[in-house]
């Protein structure tokens, strides 16, 4: 599918991630890149990420100052990192003779929510890019930023960069939307943990919107619900070679015959238990709703079978949001009068994700008798119609999604 910009030229949005430009000869890179797709006729806007590890530099460098930096000044300092990234790659147009303008998410219209560090996009306006698209010029996007309505400096959440570049095609109404990063495409495992991981040529929107959400991290999980919404057409690929990535498209009857697509494992997560919680009817109803007013993103949730009137209720969370959890849970378990609770940062969250997974039996027995042959116990499980989570010790997670892309022949 190919879609024509109000100047007859196909518009394509691209998107390059912190390690296409980690440094002056990658920037450059890129702008050959972009200026290939100018002399075969396509108009393109470009969104980019802050260069390399700058993101982490300047939270570490936030961290020096003090371990408690308000959200609103957070922003503040990480989204700068876009900004040096945009103008260098402007700079890298002009000396090629490419005419290019770099704007900041404000200046482009991004308008979020009011919460900082993982900001909502309410509605993109966009007339700026038409403008300098119509003036003939590329224009290059600052991702992961945007503005509220109070005029302050929102950023989108790690990963922003990719929601930036989803919301722009879908805004636009590019005909692609190429999403360019350190690696060929979308694998059925992480290469750097099994060695015959396979590049996969096509994946449903469902699939891959599951394996961001898991872990995988190849794309933003909230870009995913954006291109699902929309039905965006993706393109992840590398941008250090020429070759064909992963499409990411709507589900076809062919994806069914195929029965786990991936494996990932999520490192990132904490478990939090609130023991000997009453076991009433709305008790999980005020723990969550206070929960929630902190913003705290709540994963896995399992009770336990009561005893005596009581139970213990277990749920994850981003390992970023725990001492903020901790925070919020002292007051909750005085108010529900629980006898206390107890933290676990050594889990990992180990998954297969496959829409094969609607269609056949099995599925579930065959990955817990593969974790059982390597003597991996399973702490909690959590289940949708074409993915299956388990919760289990960290020190095993790389071993855990090796085994079962050997039970699942996902190999090339």
């Amino acid at each position: 599918m190919v879609i024509f910009n109000d100047m007859g030229k196909s518009l394509i949005v691209q998107k390059y991630g912190g390690s296409s430009v980690a440094n002056t000869d990658r920037i450059k890179n890129v702008a050959n890149r972009i200026a290939s797709y100018r002399k075969k006729g396509h108009s393109v806007v470009v969104v980019v990420s802050a260069l390399g590890d700058t993101t982490d530099e300047l939270l570490e460098l936030a961290g020096r100052i003090t371990d408690k930096p308000s959200d609103r000044e957070l922003d503040m300092l990480i989204s700068t990192g876009e900004q040096v990234s945009v103008a260098l790659l402007a700079m890298a147009l002009h000396r090629i003779g490419i005419d290019a303008i770099s704007l900041t998410g404000p200046q482009v219209g991004i308008i979020t929510d009011r919460t900082h560090t993982k900001a909502k996009i309410l509605k993109i306006s966009a007339d700026r890019i038409r403008l300098e698209l119509k003036k003939g010029r590329v224009v290059i996007v600052a991702g992961f930023q945007g503005m509220n309505a109070d005029q302050e400096i929102t950023t989108l959440g790690r990963g922003g960069s990719d929601l930036t570049a989803v919301a722009v095609a879908t805004t636009l109404n590019a005909g692609m939307c190429e999403i360019y990063t350190d690696v060929e495409g979308v694998y059925t495992a992480d290469p750097r943990v099994v060695k015959d991981a396979k590049k996969l040529s096509v994946i449903s929107y469902e699939e891959m919107l599951e394996l961001a959400s898991l872990g995988a991290q190849v794309m933003q999980a909230r870009s995913m619900e954006v291109a699902k919404k929309y039905s965006v057409p993706l393109h992840i690929r590398s941008s250090f070679t020429d070759k064909e990535g992963t499409i990411i498209s709507k589900e076809v009857k062919a994806m069914e015959e195929v029965l786990v697509s991936g494996v990932t494992a999520n490192k990132g997560e904490a478990k939090v238990t609130i023991c000997d919680v009453p076991d009433r009817p709305g008790i999980a109803a005020v723990i969550f709703k206070d929960i929630s007013k902190a913003d705290i993103n709540v994963d896995m949730i399992i009770q336990n079978i009561s005893r005596k009137g009581h139970t213990d209720l277990s749920f994850t969370v981003p390992m970023a949001e725990l001492n903020k959890t901790k925070d919020v849970m002292n007051k909750i378990v005085r108010g529900v009068k629980a006898k206390g609770v107890v933290y676990n940062n050594e889990i990992a969250k180990v998954s297969i994700v496959g829409v094969g997974m609607k269609t056949h039996s099995g599925v579930a027995a065959k990955m817990f008798q593969a974790l059982a042959s390597k003597k991996i116990n399973i702490d909690m499980i959590s289940t949708s119609e074409i993915k299956i989570s388990c919760v289990i010790n960290k020190k095993y997670a790389d071993g855990a999604v090796r085994v079962l892309h050997k039970a699942f022949n996902l190999g090339k």
